[in-house]
């Protein structure tokens, strides 16, 4: 085979069908890296999507569940408010028949104060205008003439419910001056369990403490020099 003269154009050619070649190879390349993203792109995609999925059933599972112990713990604590009322109130009842009636006459008898009669959760002042200060309730009420001892009862005594009394018995007194009832008050407290400051807050005032003792009552000893204070 005789050999062939390169001329200038033969040699373009050659560098055309070169680069021809190497943009085809490129656009190959391209079409597939396009391709293989595409595909990335979409499986990213499902990815995504299948994890909102299942973010969203456990959003709404964890909704339903809240949803679900939400009610119970209202259901609870409902049902324990009923019985903490329930066991209070019944205390309560236990306690105010336990000072009731002869009973605690009888200790009170003891102290010279000839009880003539006695009454429960007496209310006062309600016709009166608001401004006066002089009304509420008195858990009982005993009476032996010229003095009136008021008495509050409580489960558990604190010295909240010592100076709650001395409110009362200070409203009653304003009450009993629109009435025209000169007599005087002293004030009692009572209690299944009765805290030591409201003990000491009681006797400090000049009022009367019961306490209970087995099955029955009694009135705590007082220190010398005591005086019962008079409203």
């Amino acid at each position: 085979m005789s050999a062939q003269q390169l001329t200038y154009e033969g040699l373009l050619e050659i560098f055309r069908e070169s680069d021809r070649r190497f943009n085809e190879k490129l656009e190959k390349q391209g079409a597939e890296f396009d391709r293989r993203m595409e595909e990335q792109r979409a499986e990213f995609d499902k990815m995504r999507q299948e994890t909102e999925r299942q973010k969203k059933e456990r959003d709404t599972q964890y909704a339903l569940e809240k949803q679900e112990r939400d009610a119970e713990l209202a259901r609870i604590e409902k049902e324990t408010n009923k019985k903490i009322g329930n066991i209070t109130g019944s205390m309560g009842r236990v306690i105010e028949h336990m000072v009731a009636g002869d009973n605690i006459i009888g200790k009170f008898a003891h102290l010279g104060y000839v009880i003539g009669e006695y009454s429960r959760n007496k209310k006062f002042g309600r016709e009166l205008p608001e401004k006066l200060d002089a009304k509420g309730e008195i858990d009982m009420f005993l009476e032996n003439g010229e003095i009136a001892i008021l008495l509050e009862v409580k489960t558990t005594l604190e010295t909240k419910d010592v100076y709650k009394l001395i409110r009362t018995l200070e409203r009653y007194r304003r009450f009993s001056d629109t009435k025209g009832d000169r007599r005087r008050f002293i004030g009692a407290v009572a209690g299944a369990v009765v805290e030591d400051d409201a003990i000491k807050l009681a006797l400090e005032n000049g009022m009367y403490v019961i306490v209970q003792s087995g099955e029955s009552v009694e009135i705590v000893p007082t220190p010398e020099g005591f005086k019962a204070r008079k409203w």
